[in-house]
């Protein structure tokens, strides 16, 4: 039997693992408060936070990438067919389970540690919305969701190390090494999967969904939610990345003037 017969027997039965997960979280996050204790609050709940990120950005994409091309529908004994207006097989709705545990723990620690940052609580509202109203609404159109999860998510393991180092880069300069190693590399990565990839695939998923395709199983105000929030979510990462780019560049700048 293969890994993908195999995973597609273990999850053949859709139940609810989201409590399971969530606890799961809230472990790693308990955990992360423990392990930066003395990095002081300044940097501490950011790193708790990046932390439970670490746990959750490449599991989602292996498994996000499992269910999308490897797992088998045990119902039908056949490949998942990959249209948008599919309807969820399990194993898909167990990885949107997953991540709707992330998205909701790392919320929790933004209302309560940083109430401040609009933007960020308003990307994780958005993004719990379209996660949940796919596995729990519609149960329809999973394939699109999670190829955006793994187009958000692939950056995410850098993403992080790089925030990390950006956290102490004044107190360390190792921190600051590996900041100013990872800048041009990550940037570069980031800006190709958020302004290429992430909208030839939206482009794609607009397509389909206007010509009504989808419009038996998902709803126009669902599926238009879900671009109308995804086009929002590329912008905005768009903009994140250009305010650090030119950061990046005016630094470069700087320190060529010095050397003058």
């Amino acid at each position: 039997m293969d890994i993908a017969a195999q995973l597609s027997s273990y999850y053949d039965h859709d139940t609810l693992k989201l409590p399971q997960f969530f606890l799961f979280f809230s472990f790693i996050y308990v955990s992360a408060h423990k392990i930066f204790e003395n990095w002081g609050p300044k940097h501490r709940y950011d790193a708790c936070s990046c932390l439970l990120s670490f746990f959750h950005g490449t599991p989602s994409v292996i498994l996000a990438v499992f269910a999308l091309f490897l797992v088998k529908n045990t119902e039908k004994n056949q490949e998942i067919p990959t249209v948008f207006a599919s309807e969820n097989t399990p194993f898909q709705n167990l990885v949107l389970e997953f991540s709707t545990s992330y998205f909701i723990m790392d919320l929790l620690h933004y209302f309560i540690f940083n109430p401040h940052d609009v933007l960020f609580i308003a990307h994780h509202l958005a993004t719990l919305f379209t996660l949940l109203t796919c596995r729990f609404m519609v149960n329809h159109g999973a394939f699109a969701i999670l190829v955006i999860l793994v187009l958000a998510e692939v950056t995410s393991p850098l993403q992080n190390v790089w925030s990390l180092a950006r956290l102490r880069k004044s107190d360390f300069r190792a921190a600051k090494k590996v900041y100013d190693f990872l800048s041009p590399g990550f940037y570069t990565f980031y800006t190709a999967v958020r302004g290429v990839f992430a909208p030839l695939f939206v482009i794609k998923m607009g397509f389909v969904y206007a010509s009504g395709a989808a419009n038996s199983v998902i709803p126009r105000w669902v599926w238009g939610s879900w671009m109308l929030l995804t086009v929002s979510g590329i912008f905005a990462s768009l903009l994140w990345i250009l305010s650090h780019w030119i950061e990046f560049y005016k630094d470069k700048f700087c320190k060529k003037e010095k050397l003058k």
